[in-house]
């Protein structure tokens, strides 16, 4: 019936165009967040530049191994800036709470969401407790409910400590 199609088709365009508003009002909360003139005009980081990441965490003597789980896909632009940054985030609060713990970070590429889980055995001298005005979980928190994720983070029994981010992709389209 061509009545039912041009319906369908037009819950379809209206359904994209939500999509494609919700990305842009992600992407200018980000643009929002106060950095540095100088770093918003830098490309910004991803995934695809975790490896420097990564080596810049070694360099302080963190000892850190990356696991991967699932297939990469393409990210949008501001999920890929944020899952990047709550990883950054993360590793600096090990660097800074847990010394040279051994510490591990997966991404898992699951079927609707990205996860990322920073894991570190801690060493059972250094509280990981937040510093004063601090605001490293709270910007991972707002980070990840940008697109209606989730982050929780806290001590794994005596020693150690986890962050876990859940970033729904944001592109399921229920038909």
């Amino acid at each position: 019936v061509p009545g039912e199609r041009v319906a369908a088709t037009t819950a379809d365009i209206a359904q994209l165009g939500r999509e494609a508003m919700a990305e842009m009002h992600r992407t200018l909360k980000l643009l929002r967040a106060g950095e540095e003139e100088q770093a918003r005009r830098a490309p910004q980081p991803g995934l695809a530049d975790l490896d420097g990441l990564l080596e810049r965490s070694r360099a302080t003597g963190l000892r850190v191994e990356l696991a991967v789980e699932g297939d990469v896909r393409p990210l949008a632009q501001s999920l890929d800036l944020s899952a990047f940054r709550i990883l950054q985030e993360a590793l600096t609060k090990v660097v800074k709470h847990a010394g040279r713990a051994r510490t591990t970070v997966l991404i898992g590429y699951r079927a609707d969401a990205l996860e990322l889980t920073v894991t570190d055995s801690g060493d059972g001298t250094v509280t990981h407790e937040p510093a004063p005005g601090g605001h490293g979980l709270v910007g991972m928190r707002e980070r990840a409910a940008l697109f209606g994720g989730t982050l929780t983070a806290g001590r794994r029994g005596e020693h150690g400590f986890e962050v876990h981010a859940v970033l729904p992709y944001g592109d399921r389209r229920d038909t």
